[in-house]
């Protein structure tokens, strides 16, 4: 071994044992720390709180990993709810319908629904007209009968028999009120000057028919007094309450309101192939002892 390498380790092996002599010494004589035992525990705290921070970390890790798996994996598509396939839209001919008791033809139960404006005809329609409720229909014609069903039912009030009429508007028959029949007659002229093409188009669905609106076991449909008409164009009835109207329907709801009809439309689930007598216009037949 080169002799100075030696002196060196050797004087450094003694300078190490006095430095630590000098700092044992210097340890023992040292006063106690009063906060070493304090700084002890809350080491030990954050050396737990540590742990556990390391421990969540990891279960955060694996979360993640398992997310990012879940996520790469294809998902199926959901399954839709199945629904029952729509009627086929097959036209409908005066032919199916019912006739009523004096030979006109009766409008089928689906014709009528309760009565609150709908949007359409606040905006542009039955402007100042107002449908006459029941409880008008039997203050000026009486009660067609005494009791009702869902189902077209003969009027049994004399009265109002005597008021009724039927008569033939082209290849169709109807029963109503005698008014009503010489109104709607002024009506369909006034359409074949103006509206040809409209007018040969019109059939009916109906209108003379005592029974209850539909969905209802008290209030009784307009159609049993023969105060409304239901009308089609080239035989297809136009869909009740799916918020559309065919095109003619809307160029014959000028002309009824211009005539003071009340447009189906207005209810609110529309029926824009029914037009109803207005309560004014009946108020002036009753006044001029047209009924």
């Amino acid at each position: 071994m080169n002799p100075i390498a030696a002196v060196v380790i050797g004087m450094s092996i003694i300078l190490a044992a006095a430095t630590f002599a000098f700092v044992t010494d210097l340890l023992r004589n040292a006063e106690p720390d009063p906060n070493a035992a304090k700084i002890d525990r809350l080491t030990e705290q954050l050396a737990r709180q540590d742990g556990e921070v390391q421990a969540l970390r990891t279960e955060l890790n694996a979360l993640k990993r398992e997310l990012s798996q879940l996520a790469a994996a294809p998902r199926p598509e959901p399954a839709l709810p199945t629904q029952p396939a729509p009627p086929p839209d097959q036209p409908q001919t005066e032919q199916s319908f019912s006739v009523d008791q004096f030979g006109g033809m009766a409008p089928p139960q689906e014709t009528e629904a309760l009565t609150e404006p709908m949007q359409l005809a606040k905006k542009r329609f039955n402007d100042g007209i107002l449908r006459p409720k029941p409880g008008v229909l039997r203050e000026i014609l009486g009660e067609p009968r005494t009791s009702y069903s869902t189902a077209c039912q003969p009027v049994t009030n004399p009265k109002l028999v005597r008021a009724l009429a039927t008569r033939n508007f082209g290849n169709f028959r109807l029963t109503m009120i005698r008014p009503a029949l010489d109104s709607l007659d002024q009506v369909l002229e006034r359409l074949k000057k103006e509206e040809p093409d409209i007018y040969a188009a019109i059939g009916t669905a109906g209108a003379l028919c005592a029974r209850y609106v539909r969905g209802s076991a008290k209030s009784v449909s307009s159609h049993a007094w023969g105060a409304a008409v239901d009308l089609t164009l080239k035989r297809d009835l136009d869909r009740m309450g799916d918020g559309s109207t065919q095109f003619g329907l809307v160029v014959l709801a000028e002309f009824f309101n211009d005539a003071g009809w009340y447009w189906g439309a207005g209810y609110s689930r529309e029926d824009s192939m029914h037009f109803e007598v207005g309560e004014a216009l009946l108020r002036k037949w009753a006044a001029e002892g047209k009924l």
